[in-house]
This record gives structure tokens, C-alpha cells and sequence, in this order.
């Protein structure tokens, strides 16, 4: 079984992070990367793509693909 001490190179003993706190370290990773990108594929749409007012914007019903409505 290996040892949940690890060697530097001054010969000091640390303790190495446990399985939880590597799990969990992996779990913030994945969530930090999934907000980036997030983030980054909302600015690079607002980017491309900006908001534009329409003064008399039609809306979209049931009974609007029928004139005099």
C-alpha cells in the first residue's frame, strides 16, 4: 500500500491530498470549465449576434398565419 506521504526534494515529509479532495478538486474543475465555456459561447453569441429592437415586432400565435387577425 503506498504510503499518503510524499518525498520533496529538501527531504521533508508532506501529505498528499486524499482521494475525496482530488474528487472533489476534479468535480470543481469540471463545473469552473463548464461555466467558462458557458460564458464564453454567450459572449461569442452576443458578439455575433446583437440584440436588435424591432418597433413593430408581429407576434407569433396560434392564429397568426391567418390575415385580418
Amino acid at each position: 500500500m503506498r504510503s499518503s506521504f510524499a518525498v520533496e526534494r529538501s527531504g521533508v515529509l508532506i501529505r498528499t491530498p486524499n482521494a475525496r479532495r482530488q474528487a472533489a478538486r476534479r468535480r470543481l474543475a469540471i463545473v469552473c470549465a463548464m461555466l467558462g465555456l458557458a460564458l464564453a459561447s454567450g459572449l461569442a453569441g452576443s458578439l455575433i449576434h446583437p440584440a436588435q429592437t424591432a418597433p413593430n415586432q408581429t407576434s407569433t400565435g396560434p392564429f397568426s398565419y391567418f390575415p385580418g387577425g
